[in-house]
């Protein structure tokens, strides 16, 4: 056998050798998908508080208001929220203590039209749960506050779905200068200082831009 051809024999395992061990073109990233815009559709939602009144506890809801959401349902940590209540639509099924909720003594409402809710960030938790954190303003005053929720539900054909969440929160009213109170017969006060809200939210998708 002549030495070139038998150098060329020799040479094949290391060439089968190399293509077998070479390393495999790595894969494309998975495509990221767009933000999708869900309008908040009030007549489907409910946005609520409750408060102690001595021994009991008084509820109220705020008929005036919107929000939006932008998030990937596959995933909500990158997503946000906004929502803007009107303080004079406050309703707790009594027009008089209503009325004195819009005055200076609670919301001041001539002074201070909305309510703003801006998420800063949002967190999955396991199960499905959420942790969503944000600024919360009131009377003028801004707050963190996070609110513990879940993603109930999508449904619906692309470009036309809804998407429904539930989120609660417990706020301090004396942090936003909602400081009025009155004495009570036989001691303590009449109002309570800690403010129960609760979000039931249907929203709906939006066309992409």
């Amino acid at each position: 056998m002549a030495a070139g051809t038998f150098a060329s024999l020799l040479l094949v395992p290391a060439l089968l050798l190399g293509s077998a061990t070479r390393p495999a073109p790595a894969a494309a990233p998975a495509p990221v998908a767009p933000p999708v815009t869900w309008q908040i559709d009030v007549t489907h939602s409910e946005l609520s508080f409750r408060i102690r009144h001595l021994v009991s506890r008084v509820n109220g809801t705020f008929g005036q208001w919107k929000g939006s959401i932008v998030a990937d349902p596959a995933n909500l940590a990158g997503g946000s929220v906004n929502v803007e209540i009107q303080t004079t639509s406050i309703d707790t099924r009594n027009e008089r203590r209503d009325t004195h909720l819009r005055s200076a003594d609670f919301f001041d409402a001539p002074n201070h039209p909305t309510i703003t809710f801006q998420s800063t960030r949002i967190q999955a938790q396991p199960g499905g749960a959420l942790k969503i954190h944000g600024n919360l303003t009131i009377r003028g005053v801004t707050k963190p506050v996070v609110l513990d929720g879940r993603m109930l539900q999508v449904a619906g054909t692309p470009g036309r779905r809804r998407i429904g969440f539930e989120a609660s929160t417990r706020i301090n009213r004396m942090d936003y200068n909602v400081t009025w109170n009155r004495a009570a017969e036989g001691g303590g006060a009449v109002l309570g200082d800690d403010v129960d809200i609760t979000i039931a939210v249907e929203a709906v998708e939006q066309p992409a831009a």
